[in-house]
């Protein structure tokens, strides 16, 4: 008896998204040192998703409000979790450790999204037009999940790059009261 291809497929991009979410789930949780690309990463990556999820959805404007309510309550969580979050700067580096409930939170939201997607692709018809990747991209639920992520993250990266110019700034203003000679 032969596997079929798609069910070999849909196992290797489960696999992949399991690693991929227990690595961000790692990431969410523990004390990490504050990388100077990452968040350019995410600051990049995810406005250019966004401008793709826009363009798949704007012949449904009422689905684009989702996006923006996703982005909207996605940018007020990453207040909240950048007040939680442990700023450390040491001689080492510059560290934080996020607030565990956000990012188990948003670990569990993307990954049942992603599990939820499956469910829907396999168990759709085979000729069915919702297994389109445009119709997945219109999908209010989609729309919002990916709205919330988005705006967390990059109001996260915001945050990030800031603490991290502040802390440079300070640096160097303590640097040049001591190397001022009097």
């Amino acid at each position: 008896m032969q596997t079929p291809a798609s069910t070999i497929a849909i196992v290797a991009i489960a696999a992949l998204l399991a690693w991929r979410a227990y690595a961000r789930f790692r990431r969410m949780v523990g004390r990490q040192r504050l990388s100077n690309v990452r968040p350019w990463i995410t600051l990049t990556i995810f406005p250019l998703l966004l401008v793709l999820f826009v363009t798949s959805a704007h012949t449904h404007p009422e689905r684009l409000l989702w996006l923006a309510g996703g982005l909207i309550a996605g940018g007020a969580l990453s207040l909240y979790g950048l007040r939680k979050t442990l700023f450390e700067p040491t001689p080492q580096g510059l560290y934080y450790t996020p607030n565990a409930h956000i990012g188990i939170a948003l670990s569990v939201l993307f990954v049942a999204r992603i599990i939820y997607r499956f469910f829907e692709v396999y168990a759709a018809e085979p000729l069915s037009p919702a297994n389109g990747a445009v119709d997945f991209a219109r999908s209010p639920l989609t729309l919002v999940v990916f709205g919330l992520l988005a705006g967390y993250y990059m109001g996260y990266a915001v945050g990030l790059v800031r603490w991290r110019m502040r802390v440079l700034q300070a640096k160097k203003a303590r640097e040049s009261v001591t190397t001022t000679p009097e």
